[in-house]
């Protein structure tokens, strides 16, 4: 089963987990992450990974093109928003969740290990991340180069020392984060590349707390196309979260069937070791039957969940990242709408400082600002205009890999179902003969296989039916009945469906039984004649006599 931990799912079966269809993401396998080690300082406690970067075709003497740094979690996390950050409006691959307790259960360490590997190569073959300079940084800067790029406040990142660590990857990612280019060039928009104070920061923040509260926003000739894929993500991530409840309910059913089918074979079990015949025998065979068939549901819910339970959480998570995307446009565009406002609040404080005599200074002054409100909205706009291109692009491509996936995660879902009820077909098929072979007479007793043979001691006579009961010529035995041998028939012996009197077994309750007389047995009761037709009885079990109706009828 399934292991829950701080709230996240951990994989009962990595095997199943990892036994998956190729993914996009595996055009990137030279990228890994291994060897998850602990680290104590103090107080503080963390897991730290091996990221090797080491690119298809090429030879072991280029050195530049291979890699391999350390990294932990909280640098993962660095990455993820740096990209953010570099391409807004990219929809940025979900990172795996915090883990607030269990961070150290091995198992969690180990899923978490794949999640990272996962997300790292989703961005390496990203269209709109793959050449960041952020991802160049955290592949190859040594310790100190990447801690000072942590630790930066500004945008812009932080040239790395020459130590091997400029080399080309993938596609020539390495060269976007040589000097030569402005922050403008490098986040696409100059006025969000630079560094600025923390006052005029407080300033720009309340001045677009302002317009968003005012909803004075600019407009634009996509507005109506981003209302529509609002509409469209939001639906989406509605049901998509209903599929997602519903699997994982299957999957949780699954997981229930296999315990009940393990409890139902333990009680066939228990039940066919009650029965010394060939009818124990076969409840034994229907036990053992269940067991396998537990087995294979605890497999097949396994499967399931790694996938087509699994998938869809992926998705979900995609399309809050889609959501983040158009988040992030609606920043720009308020960022935008404010510098617009400070813009045309700085054209009328011109106008109002022209009209008044001796200004003359303070209105130079206020020109100035002027320009760089202008310069600002002007560079906003390209911001705004480059962010709004790259989510319409992002959702294009969005679209057509979801649509793609969700189509091979249904019909995976749906081989796996047709294999599985193949396989439990054939387990409950081989049931079938093993039960036909054993018959029953009138009375529920066991009369032994179709297919058997008349065992040893058997009467086969004319006359004889072994039972006491009139023979063809309509003679009766008309003696008592004794403890006879089990009926025989033709096809092969009678066997009760209670244990037989073996006085090689020893059972206490059967001396006693075969030892005591029966009264019922051995003689009539005053006033009512004895019946000729009664079967012989085991001593081993005292059953309800069967009485034949009488010869003149009612």
């Amino acid at each position: 089963m399934e292991t829950m931990l701080g709230g996240s799912r951990l994989p009962s079966n990595p095997q199943a987990a990892m036994a998956r269809r190729p993914r996009p993401e595996d055009a990137a396998n030279h990228i890994t992450v291994s060897d998850p080690v602990q680290h104590s300082e103090g107080v503080n406690k963390y897991t730290s990974y091996r990221v090797d970067v080491r690119p298809p075709n090429s030879d072991l003497t280029t050195t530049q093109a291979f890699s391999a740094v350390l990294r932990r979690y909280s640098d993962f996390l660095w990455l993820y928003e740096k990209l953010q950050t570099e391409r807004a409006g990219a929809i940025v691959p979900p990172l795996p969740e915090k883990q607030p307790v269990g961070r150290f259960n091995p198992a969690f360490v180990e899923a978490r290990r794949r999640e990272l590997e996962r997300f790292l190569r989703r961005v390496a073959i990203h269209p709109e991340l793959q050449d960041s300079a952020s991802l160049d940084t955290f592949l190859r800067a040594d310790d100190i180069t990447f801690q000072a790029a942590k630790n930066s406040k500004a945008d812009a990142p932080v040239v790395m020392q020459q130590s091997g660590m400029m080399g080309a990857f993938g596609g020539g990612m390495g060269g976007s984060i040589m000097g030569g280019m402005n922050p403008g060039q490098q986040y696409g928009g100059g006025m969000m590349g630079a560094a600025r104070p923390k006052k005029e920061g407080f300033k720009r923040w309340f001045a677009e707390t302002k317009t968003s509260i005012s909803g004075d926003l600019v407009k634009s000739p996509d507005d109506e196309l981003f209302e529509e894929i609002q509409r469209y993500v939001h639906g989406l991530d509605t049901q998509m979260k209903n599929v997602s409840t519903q699997a994982s309910g299957l999957v949780r059913k699954g997981k229930e069937m296999a315990n009940g089918l393990f409890e139902f074979g333990l009680a066939f079990n228990l039940l066919g070791q009650s029965e010394a015949d060939a009818l124990g025998e076969a409840l034994c065979k229907l036990g053992e039957t269940a067991d396998q068939l537990s087995v294979l549901s605890a497999e097949h819910s396994d499967q399931e969940a790694a996938q087509f339970e699994d998938p869809l959480v992926d998705m979900i998570k995609m399309i809050h990242s889609v959501k983040l995307a158009l988040h992030k446009r609606h920043e720009k565009r308020l960022t935008y709408s404010t510098c617009l406002q400070e813009v045309e609040s700085k054209n009328n404080q011109l106008a109002k400082m022209r009209s008044q005599i001796g200004m003359e200074a303070k209105a130079y002054g206020l020109e100035m600002s002027l320009r760089r409100a202008q310069e600002n909205a002007e560079a906003a706009r390209d911001d705004f205009a480059a962010v709004s291109q790259r989510v319409l692009r992002e959702v294009d491509r969005f679209k057509r890999e979801t649509t793609d996936e969700m189509r091979l995660t249904v019909l995976e879902y749906i081989r796996l179902q047709v294999e599985y009820n193949k396989k439990m077909e054939q387990i409950w098929g081989n049931l079938i003969p093993q039960l036909e072979r054993v018959q029953l007479d009138p009375n529920a007793n066991v009369v032994g296989q179709v297919a058997g043979a008349p065992g040893p001691g058997s009467t086969n006579g004319p006359n004889n039916t072994g039972n006491g009961a009139p023979g063809v010529d309509g003679s009766s035995s008309g003696s008592p009945p004794t403890a006879t041998p089990p009926q025989m028939s033709a096809s092969g012996p009678q066997i009760h469906s209670q244990p037989m009197i073996d006085n090689a077994v020893p059972n206490p309750q059967q001396a006693y039984m075969q030892s005591t007389p029966n009264p019922f047995m051995s003689q009539s009761m005053s006033g009512v004649p004895t019946q000729p037709q009664m079967q012989a009885q085991d001593p081993g079990m005292l059953s309800v006599q069967y009485r034949d109706a009488p010869s003149g009828g009612f």
